[in-house]
């Protein structure tokens, strides 16, 4: 038995199969079109949200400059998000239904693809050479699931550099350069992480599972390159030219 959400998402695939004579690949990514576009509404203010907070880089960091306290500057921090008219939470809604929906569509796959026919026809399970019925060993949709995600997750990075002079004696300066490097670093971990894990967790998810993150995702940098640009990709790349021996400029 289905539940509701999987009910709806199951009839929304037999629709567009019908619909595309059998194509379960065209199938997949005209759901996966439609959930986006049906997730403007919550999505699109959490990417105005996070435009607003990647142009308040530079103020927070004058906040962390200021205050040593950490209690004093998270009161500072939440004072000039009201003041500005931005939610931190505001992304986090977003990522949970698209967590939920994807959870579901993986239940229905499932379901769906146990079927040797549906709805009088049998199942084609072939889209260009992949068999969305198993994971795909040729390792192809995995690594473009990694790479799209690498690329989202820099896009999500602010682009904003700041330059604040701290007012305090030498040995402040240095342990807030010593907390900044550190919250720096990890942030950086989890911009390379996330796609690291795409690429395994893909490697076991069936094909058409991730046929739907990598149009989902793709759809997602559109998204964010209409709202904030390239972000952080633009510096990312200019870091990795530089290490390459490249003195060109990226533009």
């Amino acid at each position: 038995m289905l539940a509701p959400l999987n009910g709806i998402l199951y009839q929304a695939l037999l629709y567009f199969y019908h619909l595309f004579g059998g194509n379960l690949g065209l199938s997949i990514i005209a759901i996966t079109l439609i959930i986006k576009v049906i997730l403007l509404p919550i999505v699109v203010p959490s990417l105005r949200s996070a435009k607003k907070m990647q142009e308040l880089k530079p103020e927070l960091d004058r906040l962390k400059a200021k205050h040593t306290d950490k209690a004093t500057l998270q009161q500072a921090q939440v004072a000039l998000y009201k003041e500005k008219g931005i939610n931190p939470a505001a992304g986090c809604l977003p990522q949970i239904v698209q967590i939920i929906i994807l959870i579901s569509l993986y239940q229905v796959f499932i379901y769906f693809l146990k079927q040797s026919s549906v709805g009088g026809i049998i199942l084609n399970p072939f889209f260009l050479y992949f068999d969305l019925t198993k994971p795909d060993r040729t390792y192809v949709l995995p690594i473009l699931a990694g790479l799209s995600q690498l690329v989202f997750s820099l896009m999500m990075q602010t682009g904003i550099e700041s330059h604040v002079e701290n007012p305090k004696n030498k040995i402040a300066k240095k342990k807030e350069e010593d907390n900044l490097e550190m919250a720096t670093s990890m942030q950086q971990q989890m911009v390379y992480m996330m796609p690291a894990m795409t690429v395994i967790i893909s490697l076991n998810f069936q094909s058409g599972l991730v046929l739907y993150w990598v149009v989902s995702t793709l759809f997602s940098l559109v998204q964010q390159y209409f709202f904030s640009g390239w972000g952080g990709l633009i510096p990312a790349l200019k870091k990795v030219r530089s290490l390459l021996g490249f003195n060109n400029a990226v533009h």
